[in-house]
């Protein structure tokens, strides 16, 4: 299994020989409903579009997930699978393909890779977004994805899993609180799935960010506190920091031989 991270939520995951684009922004600068003057991410540089995408997995419906310049300078025919709000986004766009996946129900990518729905973030009083576990059908190797840091105690039927990615550092404002969880909600997930692998999401990475709201956010924790989290419960969960735009490779054990 390979994977890249390419700043923020998005990622390319390789698993069972297929190519999944994860949640991604990858051009042009990341605002929400047209106020920069209240948040804007930029880079220095576009990332390049990857090459013979076979999904794009979105968790979300809002722009840091389903990014619509990005979204527009992907193929619409490559297949879309989404939360009901992400499909509703992309298929406005001109996506041929899409498959809107409601909590607990599953989509097969040619018979080689399952990915199931889970509760994921709450957006508003009455929307839950998703979060997904990715199985590579045949070895039963499994990947937990959400972005936010919010996990459903119904994870717990499916563990172990063998890698996690999602926040393990808070990230809040005054008065209200963490908007992305991570050194609690981070602990307690890797305590229900037993990961032998955690990779941290929502980091800026290359990525600068302004405007009024960021001036407010405020940063909580750190992966040294985290990591040393792990050790105080006896997990031997391995953090890994990946760098922005590396491909590299995950080489874990068959699960009967995991510590």
């Amino acid at each position: 299994m390979h994977l890249t991270w390419f700043d923020s939520n998005s990622w390319l995951i390789e698993l069972g020989g297929k190519r999944i684009l994860i949640d991604p922004w990858l051009v042009d600068s990341l605002v929400f409903g047209k106020l920069d003057w209240l948040f804007k991410g930029s880079r220095h540089s576009d990332r390049a579009i990857p090459d013979n995408i076979d999904l794009i997995l979105l968790s979300q419906g809002l722009e840091d997930h389903a990014h619509p310049p990005t979204l527009k300078q992907l193929n619409h025919t490559i297949p879309v699978v989404g939360s009901p709000n992400a499909a509703k986004v992309v298929r406005e766009l001109g996506y041929t393909e899409v498959t809107a996946l409601k909590h607990g129900e599953t989509f097969t990518l040619d018979h080689q890779v399952e990915i199931k729905a889970t509760p994921g973030s709450p957006i508003g009083p009455t929307l839950v977004e998703n979060g997904y576990l990715l199985k590579e059908l045949g070895t039963d190797l499994t990947i937990y994805y959400e972005p936010h840091g919010y996990h459903s105690p119904s994870l717990k039927d499916a563990a172990p899993v063998d890698v996690v990615i999602t926040p393990l550092i808070d990230l809040a404002l005054p008065l209200i609180g963490p908007i992305i969880r991570g050194s609690k909600s981070g602990l307690e997930v890797a305590q229900w799935l037993q990961p032998q692998v955690m990779l941290p999401s929502a980091e800026p990475g290359e990525v600068e960010y302004a405007g009024m709201l960021v001036y407010a956010l405020r940063s909580v924790g750190s992966l040294e506190e985290f990591r040393s989290k792990l050790a105080q419960n006896n997990l031997s969960t391995q953090v890994i920091e990946p760098k922005p735009g590396d491909r590299f490779e995950l080489k874990l054990q068959p699960r009967a031989l995991a510590t």
